[in-house]
């Protein structure tokens, strides 16, 4: 496993990772503690007041969703 993508993330975090693919205009509430733990971890940045997913964060929500699913069908 590639520890670069390798995130523990919490399921409001995935979920929040997730809702980012979406245009800014179509986001729903998020919480601010859990988009600046994103950030932290360089997975989300600021445009504006708009959260975005950055490049890493779409590496790390593909290299998480397969994981997650065989989360799923263990």
């Amino acid at each position: 496993m590639n520890e670069e993508f390798d995130y523990d993330l919490t399921p409001s975090q995935w979920e929040a990772l997730k809702a980012l693919r979406t245009p800014a205009s179509r986001l729903p509430r998020m919480s601010r503690y859990t988009i600046d733990g994103l950030i932290a971890l360089e997975l989300a940045t600021m445009n504006g007041d708009v959260p975005v997913i950055t490049a890493k964060g779409r590496k790390v929500l593909i290299r998480g969703s397969s994981l997650l699913l065989q989360d799923l069908a263990a």
